[in-house]
């Protein structure tokens, strides 16, 4: 009976043990969480669904602790994560100035952080990288670098559609497929006001919105696709892809209607059957490919006004974006290369203006009065007579966002 009250105390003292080894490494481990130690900040992935892809992100900067939102909180309850807005921009050729002087346009009126996601060629990688990381004093920002990546077996081809790299926008939701709302703008984009409120607008997209974009025109006798297009197009005049808002799970998860098949097509698949049925027929590259889903599906497309994604096609030939006109001008948009010519001096004042400013707080102040000052020497054009369109949002935004007290910003 002794031997056996033995083995009883003996298993007892074990168990005993055993429970208080368990504790102690239960303590260690919840110490090592709560120090937030062995986390590492997380790059986006750039990689295709199913084959035909290639790289990933090749540079990742970031500027301020808000840019690192891989950092270990697992223990951390209280930690809430910070929602960012996601801009996307795919930069080839000479385009290097123009998309930097475009970043900077939105780090300087936005509110909350911003993610850049930076498609260009590699040649252009080490002068987007050496720029950017001069930033990071700003704290706003972080940003992933990518090459131009098309699918392979069709890369040739999507990569010399319309301009060089241009249709690379089309594969974004499938490239970027951990993010899940994004703001995609052509280089010569320069954001007026918060790129915030263009993102609020995502809220306003109803249950079958996809992706919101702007009238290719206001003015169907000006318009392009309703006196010359060979193919379909959105609504009475198409849509302009310049400044695109996209929310990529919706586009991810829906069947579109086409005209190729009875089959609804996800987005994946319906692109190259598109551009194999409509090559001869398109003019504006990827434009016209998106004109033409959304032709289709009208249900999936938010139209937002002219005045966010404002062109010299609204008012070389007279004013007609009224939005513009009530409210001033959200974001300018200087295709037809203005920005570097002298046929439209009216854009190339904002823009130069833009390029040349710092992120100094004082500098942003003193950019209205000798900005007006050119602008009024371009009343001799059709868009300089009506100048104060264009300053009219940029001196809301620079007063609600520097002359303010911190506090009430």
């Amino acid at each position: 009976m002794r031997r056996y009250l033995r083995v009883v105390v003996l298993c007892l003292a074990c168990g005993f043990c055993s429970l208080l080894y368990a504790f102690s490494q239960l303590a260690v481990s919840l110490e090592e969480g709560a120090g937030g130690g062995g986390g590492k900040p997380q790059a986006a992935a750039a990689s295709w669904l199913a084959g035909g892809g290639r790289g990933g992100a090749r540079g990742v900067g970031s500027a301020g602790p808000a840019a690192h939102p891989g950092r270990s909180d697992r223990y951390s309850l209280n930690v809430q994560p910070i929602q960012r807005m996601h801009l996307a921009v795919v930069a080839c050729g000479e385009r290097l100035e123009e998309t930097v002087t475009m970043l900077k346009s939105a780090i300087i009126f936005s509110i909350r952080p911003l993610q850049f996601h930076i498609f260009a060629e590699d040649q252009l990688h080490d002068s987007f990288k050496g720029i950017l990381d001069g930033w990071s004093f700003l704290q706003t920002f972080n940003y992933s670098l990518y090459p131009i990546t098309f699918p392979s077996e069709n890369a040739a081809e999507w990569k010399k559609l319309f301009k060089p790299c241009a249709s690379q926008r089309l594969f974004l939701p499938l490239i970027l497929k951990e993010v899940d709302s994004l703001l995609y703008v052509d280089t010569d984009i320069l954001f007026l006001r918060p790129v915030d409120d263009i993102w609020s607008l995502l809220k306003k997209f109803n249950s079958t919105q996809i992706a919101a974009m702007a009238p290719e025109h206001e003015e169907p006798r000006i318009g392009w696709y309703n006196r010359f297009a060979r193919h379909p197009y959105y609504g009475k005049t198409g849509v302009n892809s310049g400044v695109m808002l996209m929310n990529m799970t919706r586009m991810r998860r829906k069947y579109f209607k086409n005209d190729m098949t009875t089959v609804r097509l996800r987005w994946g698949d319906i692109l190259m059957p598109l551009l194999k049925k409509y090559k001869l027929n398109i003019t504006w590259g990827d434009q016209d490919l998106l004109n033409i889903i959304f032709f289709h599906n009208p249900e999936s497309l938010f139209v937002f006004p002219c005045q966010w994604n404002y062109r010299p096609d609204h008012c070389i030939y007279g004013s007609n974006c009224q939005e513009a006109e009530e409210e001033g001008i959200f974001i300018l948009h200087g295709n037809r290369g203005v920005y570097h010519d002298d046929k439209q001096p009216a854009f190339r004042a904002i823009y130069e203006a833009l390029r040349n400013c710092s992120f100094k707080d004082d500098n942003i102040r003193s950019l209205l009065k000798p900005l007006e000052l050119e602008l009024q020497k371009t009343v001799h054009t059709y868009c300089g007579k009506i100048y104060k369109i264009f300053i009219k949002q940029l001196t809301k935004s620079i007063q609600d966002r520097y002359d303010r007290p911190p506090k009430e910003r």
